[in-house]
């Protein structure tokens, strides 16, 4: 299994974690050095299934989860060139989720971790994603981290692992969600957030002023008044340019999310942000969050791409940071379709 002695010697020294991810739709294993160095990182996307239906089938993306489970944890340890007896621990996401697809995830951590005596460790998804910079970056304690993604949209502040506070959240649309489902009203694909991305490219953000809830007094954010100023929009000028609405509509939602955070930052005197979530991919997004926060002289760290969706590096990676404080989960876990980050399950 090893391809030297000297290499046998290196993983005896190192601490290895194995992430499991099966919170939503993708299928997701990484084993992870450390908490910073990926050795391997798997996702099977199930892109394919769904985009038919304009969004994710529960039973669908559970049933393929079933099917996929096993060969991407497989695939994560062969080409990690390791085996069961290398892994110090285990570590899966127990929520937040849908409810079908975390129980294959759990499921299978317990009985890896029952039949080969390994640790288990719960990580909240949440948690993850704001881990997930710490595979290349680790910013210094307290720092506010926005998750934004398909299901969720936050701010908090981490003040240390396990140590999160939420200081606002959306109260209707999650922002990924309000992508995918302007994607719809426009006729394009699924998932409606890259190919807005990409469309806005080369359309006009100022053809038209779409709402930006503004919610003063509160850290929070609402996504639906401006869905819906979008519907009317296409409904009243059925000629316009789809790159000009959804150019607007980008602008729109990029605005709210980085003026609220930047808002929440200088309200808390926290000078560290960490952009996190499947959303934080978007090219505007994370242009303008540099931009505001170079002339505001905050610190802003954003994770790579492919760090920024679903994966179980990021898993890994806040499963080893809990592992190294003694915490253990046993074979009572059951995974959480609501989690909030923070609580005392989360």
């Amino acid at each position: 299994m090893y391809d030297t002695v000297n290499e046998l010697n290196y993983r005896k020294t190192k601490m290895l974690i194995l992430g499991i991810d099966t919170s939503c739709d993708d299928t997701a294993a990484s084993v992870v050095e450390d908490g910073c160095r990926i050795i391997s990182n798997i996702v099977s996307n199930q892109n394919e299934i769904h985009k038919k239906y304009g969004g994710i089938v529960p039973e669908l993306a559970s049933r393929r989860h079933i099917e996929m489970i096993w060969p991407v944890v497989d695939e994560a340890l062969s080409r990690a060139k390791a085996g069961f007896k290398d892994i110090s621990a285990i570590a899966v996401s127990h929520g937040p989720g849908l409810i079908g697809s975390l129980l294959v995830g759990v499921c299978f951590a317990k009985s890896l971790s029952f039949v080969n005596n390994i640790p288990l460790v719960s990580v909240n998804h949440l948690e993850g994603h704001i881990f997930s910079i710490f595979l290349e970056r680790k910013p210094e304690f307290p720092f506010l981290a926005l998750v934004v993604s398909g299901g969720h949209t936050s701010i908090y502040i981490v003040e240390g692992v396990g140590q999160y506070v939420e200081l606002g959240r959306t109260r209707d649309d999650a922002a990924g969600e309000a992508y995918d489902k302007v994607a719809k009203l426009l006729g394009f694909g699924y998932p409606g957030g890259p190919i807005i991305d990409a469309l806005s490219s080369s359309g006009n953000p100022e053809a038209m002023l779409f709402p930006k809830a503004a919610l003063h007094g509160s850290f929070d954010f609402s996504f639906s008044g401006l869905k819906t100023a979008v519907l009317n929009h296409i409904k009243k000028n059925p000629e316009l340019k789809k790159q000009d609405i959804a150019a607007s509509f980008q602008s729109a939602v990029v605005e709210i999310l980085v003026k609220k955070t930047i808002e929440t930052a200088k309200t808390k005197g926290i000078k560290r942000l960490v952009l996190s979530g499947g959303v934080s991919a978007n090219s505007a997004l994370r242009n303008y969050v540099m931009q505001k926060a170079c002339e505001e002289n905050l610190e802003a760290y954003l994770p790579s791409l492919y760090l920024c969706t679903d994966n179980a590096a990021m898993i890994a990676a806040a499963g080893y940071y809990h592992f190294i404080n003694g915490e253990r989960a046993d074979f009572t876990l059951n995974p959480k379709a609501y989690l909030p980050l923070g609580s005392a399950d989360g």
